[in-house]
């Protein structure tokens, strides 16, 4: 069974969340747990889902989310991503398997659980005649958020909806509600955050501005589990990507550790000579190089464990040619997502 193995924690400690159980003494959001944070922020272990039809949604997944990590949960559309999330969120009942949210078991300590995780929902679900400021300050009463410690205004500052506080819900576009789902789900300061789809239908500069957010959370001691379909935000903002396919975990790992994977490369050399076209000259053709002759390059398609850029490089002046230009291309996330998950198909169509 693959499992994701985690780094050791690094950076601040997460902050407790307030508390919304009476019988229950509250806890401060501003209170750290040094000496008691867990090391795993998401602990799942052999986490089967099987619904009333007999599909299985996860077939023994085991995941371990460090504390402290920006974690990235990918996989295609159908692969087991929400169910996994809607689990955590308690909104789905698992088969078998044990989960842990900020130590705190799934069964045993549901309340406490739940208090300790914030989840921004792929469906953009908000009463229309509520405010932003009347959405959050309703949410962190729900969770027992003393009002001296509630942070409404700032939420709405933070994902930039602080001039629509007292708009109704029903008036904002599609990205200011995504926006103000992220603000919920902050409202109990949560030291997980699981972020499902966040980005959809958010235009670029609003984006950025949500991630700059996001990063300036995590910096502080959040805990951030992200699901996108955006793989360049994945490879840029997260240190450690699992990939589901088919409800099986197929790879979890440190996002370098991944990409070092595709041991490939692409080397395009525009050289200052005319190219003759279908010829590919002898010192070029060992290494397998391709000739454009319209273009003036020589692309050369190569694994860099095996085949330093020098000897290329030295192909191209024994040939002859003048090197003028030199572009690379590296292999990214999508490269990596696109070979994992059709390995993953084509291994489970030969079980079938």
């Amino acid at each position: 069974m693959r499992k994701c193995v985690p780094r050791p924690p690094a950076g601040p400690e997460a902050r407790l969340p307030v508390t919304a159980a009476r019988k229950a003494p509250p806890m401060s959001p501003t209170r750290t747990a040094s000496a008691t944070a867990p090391d795993l922020a998401i602990s799942a272990r052999e986490l089967r889902k099987t619904y009333a039809g007999g599909k299985t949604a996860l077939h023994g997944v085991t995941l371990e989310v460090p504390r402290g990590s920006m974690f990235a949960l990918l996989g295609p559309n159908g692969a087991g991503k929400s169910t996994f999330i809607n689990i955590l969120a308690g909104m789905v009942h698992k088969t078998s398997g044990t989960v842990e949210i900020w130590g705190r078991d799934l069964d045993r300590r549901q309340r406490d659980a739940r208090l300790a995780i914030g989840i921004v929902p792929q469906e953009l679900v908000l009463d229309p005649f509520f405010t932003p400021r009347e959405a959050l300050e309703l949410q962190a009463g729900f969770y027992g958020v003393p009002k001296s410690e509630r942070r409404t205004m700032e939420l709405l500052r933070a994902v930039g909806l602080d001039d629509k506080a007292d708009a109704y819900a029903r008036t904002l576009s599609g990205g200011m509600r995504r926006r103000l789902l992220v603000a919920k789900a902050m409202v109990h300061n949560p030291p997980v955050l699981v972020l499902d789809e966040p980005t959809a239908g958010v235009d670029i500069e609003l984006r950025r501005k949500l991630w700059d957010y996001v990063r300036e959370l995590n910096t502080a001691g959040t805990t951030v589990v992200l699901t996108t379909h955006y793989l360049e935000e994945a490879q840029e903002l997260c240190d450690r990507i699992a990939i589901i396919n088919h409800g099986r975990l197929i790879a979890c790992d440190r996002t370098d550790a991944l990409l070092s994977q595709l041991d490939a490369k692409e080397l395009v050399v525009r050289v200052a000579e005319a190219l003759a076209p279908g010829q590919v000259p002898a010192p070029l053709a060992a290494f397998g190089a391709a000739v454009d002759a319209e273009a003036g390059t020589v692309c050369f398609r190569f694994r860099p464990s095996e085949t330093p850029v020098g000897r290329l490089l030295a192909a191209v002046t024994a040939a002859g040619l003048t090197v003028a230009d030199i572009t690379t291309r590296e292999p990214d996330l999508e490269d990596l997502f696109l070979r994992l998950t059709r390995e993953s198909d084509a291994a489970r169509e030969a079980a079938a």
